[in-house]
């Protein structure tokens, strides 16, 4: 069922509501018994000491999961859309509207988005209350700015609170820029960010511990805070973005996940002869055993017993796909590909077949799934890349369902899957475009993109274009939350696709939540055009 996290007032108070539910009863049992090898539920990773809660809060803050930061940063894009299915799916409008870019101030996945990362940072200002070590420190106020970056490319004008329990005047955009960047130098232990960066004063380690920020996470976040400045200050920083990301892919500690770098396919269906045994290269990255995986810098650790929150298997995939992987509950039918991105990959790039489902599913012995309820001329699933409307009558089938975030055998309502914040690949996607922008060249972006494609397994370009180059940073990041804030970047979230007419400029900052306004005693104002 599809569930909705709504949280009121700076206060962490939570209610579900549910939409308008078109579950059913399958046919047929999931069996819990069935014996396959090497699926087995995890615990957890080591300990983060007393910031366990601090990181924990990434999960809570709708990073993974439906109707916070995830959906408004995905389903608000050309990526992927919740199409109304009869009186599935539907949920007021709210999603058209995301969709549509038609949200107002009410909108609760904007204000419930508002109120969990207010509730994280609220969370990390407890822990740095205390008297900390400078390491500890380092990396609580490294987290929080990776929290305000967040709020300031949303909402734009907030408020920044460091003191549990106090209240600020409203900041602008360029005030939060300065605190977020000025939080992270002072992790690093430098005054600036050059080619030439001394990090031996940094309080932060080194230590390859992907659940916390060391230092090469924090450049990380502060090369995707540059690349984006621009458009939060009207100042570029490429020069900056650019010498972070170069100090990360130099520095050797992380790799590309290419050939040789493989895990256990978890979802394998033993009679499917198309499953591999192995997930290999991008895939592996994103597998639900892809711990430790070399090109993780910074990522939110999920667990399907102690870390929940990352529902992908829920979200996307129809509830007849519930036979495939034998998962414990019923899928919720709800997030589809837009044709025209699954069409923007080629043929024989593996990032197509790892990021997407479609065609004719089978379950676990091989047989053909059906949908009892089917709305087209075949009872059996069969996942259509062409979605026929989006309001009011979707067909159930329709989209190619991402599955990025892969699937395993046996697998619970929260999936095991670790989330990447920051890693490797991405870093050199910002790499080249900073270098590109700084230099007027986008051909200067093509060492970087052609390693990136080099491991899909597609040819190299010659040439490339600022369309082209996103394009590209598209296909490569595709489900990592990043398309709005890249589509805003490139001048391209006003545009038209699939359903969406061009908008207005000024949705590209989301409404101050009418709640937060009326809660606030007159200290919140609203952005402009609400």
């Amino acid at each position: 069922m599809k569930k909705i996290l709504m949280m009121l007032g700076f206060g962490v108070v939570l209610t579900m509501n549910s939409c308008t539910n078109l579950e059913e009863n399958l046919i047929g049992d999931i069996t819990s018994d069935i014996n396959i090898e090497g699926v087995e539920p995890t615990t957890g990773g080591g300990s983060l000491g007393v910031l366990g809660a601090a990181y924990g809060s990434l999960r809570d803050a709708g990073t993974a999961n439906h109707g916070g930061y995830y959906s408004i940063q995905e389903i608000t894009t050309d990526e992927m859309c919740i199409a109304t299915k009869g009186g599935d799916w539907f949920d007021g409008g709210i999603l058209l509207d995301l969709h549509r870019h038609t949200y107002q101030p009410v909108h609760p996945f904007i204000n419930g988005t508002w109120v969990q990362t207010y509730g994280a940072i609220n969370t990390i200002n407890e822990v740095l209350a205390n008297e900390l070590d400078a390491n500890t420190e380092a990396q609580g106020r490294a987290l929080r700015a990776y929290y305000y970056w967040r709020l300031m490319d949303l909402y734009g004008n907030v408020k920044i609170i460091t003191t549990p329990g106090s209240d600020t005047p409203q900041s602008s955009r360029s005030e939060v820029f300065d605190f977020v960047e000025s939080e992270l130098i002072a992790a690093l232990g430098i005054t600036e960010v050059s080619d030439n960066m001394d990090l031996s004063n940094s309080p932060l380690g080194t230590d390859n511990n992907p659940y916390a920020i060391n230092q090469y996470g924090a450049l990380g976040i502060l090369a995707k805070v540059y690349l984006n400045a621009e458009v939060y200050t009207g100042t570029p920083r490429w020069a900056e973005a650019a010498a972070a990301a170069n100090f990360v892919i130099n520095g050797g500690a992380y790799t590309l996940c290419g050939e040789g770098c493989e895990v256990k396919n978890l979802g394998k269906r033993p009679s499917v002869e198309s499953d591999p045994d192995n997930l290999t290269g991008y895939a592996a990255v994103f597998a639900p055993n892809n711990e430790n995986n070399p090109e993780h810098i910074f990522v939110v650790q999920y667990d399907e017993v102690t870390g929940g929150g990352m529902n992908f298997s829920q979200m996307n995939l129809h509830y007849s796909s519930q036979f495939t992987w034998n998962l414990q509950s019923q899928p919720w039918n709800g997030y589809a590909t837009l044709e025209e991105f699954y069409n923007s990959y080629e043929d024989g790039d593996a990032r197509k077949a790892n990021n997407f489902i479609v065609g004719e599913q089978l379950d676990f012995g091989g047989s053909a799934i059906l949908d009892y309820a089917s709305d087209d001329e075949s009872l059996i699933l069969s996942y259509n890349p062409s979605i026929n409307e989006i309001f009011p009558n979707s067909q159930r089938e329709a989209g190619a369902r991402p599955s990025k975030f892969s699937f395993k055998q046996l697998g619970r309502d929260n999936m095991d899957n670790d989330y990447p914040i920051v890693r490797l690949g991405d870093l050199h996607l910002v790499r080249g475009e900073a270098m590109a922008r700084n230099a007027g060249d986008w051909n200067m972006s093509l060492n970087d993109v052609n390693m990136i494609r080099a491991r899909a397994g597609v040819s190299e370009l010659s040439t490339i274009d600022a369309d082209g180059f996103l394009a590209e940073r598209g296909r490569e990041m595709f489900q990592e939350g990043a398309r709005r804030t890249d589509l805003i970047r490139f001048g391209a979230y006003n545009g038209t696709w699939w359903e969406k007419a061009a908008s207005p400029e000024h949705v590209n900052i989301f409404p101050i939540p009418t709640d937060q306004i009326t809660a606030s005693d007159g200290t919140l104002t609203q952005n402009p055009g609400y």
